[in-house]
């Protein structure tokens, strides 16, 4: 939905205005009456609007009469745009009173359709000189942060458009109720293209399949800004995120912010949610996920679903008992040749770091090391793709050995070693987009994530601008902030 000729933001009358000509029947109903001296201009989490993005503002000292005085002319304001992001790198009270903070965002203003017009964002800025701070982390931040400012936000879920666009035209729209809960009491988001994106990821067709909220972050009214983890792991828009390597851009978010009415998506675009696929309409219940390949029990050592790691069987807040199998802390990228440490498991395990090298469910052992009690791990080996969801695998010393996806290959006397390996089924060469990363920045600790408001944030967002009563369109005034944190472990 373009702006047709500049983007110019609204002056917030509650702040320019000492008081407003509340008589309905005055002519100049509404409208500022006398200024405040002490207003200077706009701002929006601090940050300061340029008068050059504003319009300007009068006053009527008169209610009935039409002669108004100009006090400040309107801004040139923005050709082209669409969207106006300010970005401050600061070292702020908040940043200050949380060092797990790295970064917060706001949208400021709404069109009268309810679309997102600006929005702020600050990253701190004691966290960008931590060693390991990647450019890819930053990256991933403002992506999150943008896509709460752009509709992925529980302070917009009401204003979403129940319509589809198109690139030629936009059909009639309707403000839709997206979201509801099911029958166990899980908050959902029902639209019609993240429905659609849950029947394909889930190969469902249950008609009630909704995109889960978050449960552990929810605000007033049992809404999150956030998936459920338990169901959408590794999206871009759960509440706690892994390295950007293991983070996709995935078409259910994507889908979602076509469900506003207010963008036309490129779906394609989407990267592949491996978390999940096909599993049915109930995965990542609380009363399924033990059953489920995806998920873990106990608390012992495996591969990450990726298979780009190996893991940890762990739980935490937002998994709700459920348990993954998360990254090792150190050494546990099987595509990083330096984590080949030497004598040690590897070698008597038949390891192989490399850049092929992904994580295999393994009992493998060398036969002089057979007298060794060995349980089933995470193991590094060598792969290579000879088709869709088929694979052949290498073990140091061996010839390329075939892995029936879903099956188990018996690793024998011929080779050197004893075992047997396991071969995930549609984790390896099903995905083409799922690769290690090519960068050689170091990996960043998880990241958690949550959108939160104050109540005095959210009785900000009543506030409305003289343009909602005056003009079209109309520029709404609300801080929602979403905040990213890092789980320092």
């Amino acid at each position: 939905m373009r702006v047709t000729e500049r983007l110019l933001l609204n002056r917030d009358i509650n702040k320019y205005c000492r008081f407003i000509w509340r008589n309905s029947s005055s002519a100049n109903y509404n409208r500022c009456g006398r200024a405040n001296e002490k207003y200077r201009t706009e701002s929006c989490l601090g940050v300061t609007i340029p008068d050059d993005h504003l319009s300007g503002y009068v006053v009527y000292p008169h209610p009935d009469q039409p002669s108004l005085k100009v006090l400040k002319p309107d801004g040139p304001g923005v050709p082209d745009t669409d969207f106006l992001l300010y970005v401050l790198t600061q070292s702020t009270d908040k940043c200050r009173a949380d060092s797990s903070v790295l970064a917060y965002s706001a949208h400021c203003q709404t069109d009268a359709e309810g679309r997102p017009v600006a929005g702020v964002m600050i990253i701190c800025k004691e966290p960008l000189a931590l060693t390991g701070f990647s450019h890819e982390r930053v990256v991933q931040m403002v992506i999150h942060e943008l896509f709460h400012m752009l509709g992925f936000s529980r302070e917009l879920f009401s204003t979403w458009r129940d319509c589809f666009l198109t690139s030629q035209s936009v059909g009639w729209c309707s403000h839709g109720h997206v979201t509801n809960t099911d029958e166990t009491g899980q908050m959902r988001l029902y639209s019609p293209s993240v429905i659609k994106a849950l029947h394909t990821h889930f190969n469902s067709t249950h008609t009630e399949l909704g995109a889960p909220l978050e449960n552990q972050d929810a605000g007033v009214g049992g809404l999150s800004s956030h998936w459920e983890a338990r169901v959408l792991q590794g999206s871009i828009m759960t509440a706690a995120l892994a390295e950007p390597s293991l983070v996709r851009i995935d078409l259910v978010t994507l889908s979602a912010l076509q469900d506003t009415g207010w963008y036309s998506v490129n779906l394609s675009r989407a990267q592949s949610l491996v978390w999940g696929g096909g599993e049915g309409a109930l995965f990542g219940s609380l009363s399924t996920c033990k059953f489920s390949s995806f998920f873990c029990t106990g608390s012992g050592l495996g591969c990450h679903y990726l298979h780009l790691h190996k893991g940890e069987c762990q739980s935490d807040e937002y998994l709700e008992g459920c348990r993954i199998y998360k990254p090792l802390a150190n050494g546990s990228e099987c595509w990083k040749e330096e984590n080949e440490r030497g004598n040690g498991a590897e070698e008597w395990r038949g390891e192989i770091y490399c850049s092929d090298s992904r994580c295999f469910l393994s009992s493998l052992i060398r036969e002089d090391h057979f007298s060794l009690s060995v349980s089933v791990a995470g193991c590094c080996y060598r792969h290579k793709c000879t088709g869709r969801n088929m694979y052949q695998i290498q073990v140091e010393g061996s010839d390329w050995l075939n892995c029936p996806a879903g099956e188990s290959i018996e690793v024998t006397q011929v080779t050197g070693y004893r075992g047997v390996v396991y071969c995930p089924d549609k984790r390896l060469c099903h995905y083409h987009d799922v690769n290690p990363p090519v960068s050689s920045h170091k990996p960043l600790l998880s990241a958690q994530l949550s959108a939160a408001s104050t109540s005095s944030e959210r009785d900000h967002t009543q506030m409305t601008s003289p343009s909602s009563l005056n003009s079209d369109p109309a520029l709404h005034f609300s801080t929602s902030t979403s905040t990213f944190r890092t789980l320092m472990k």
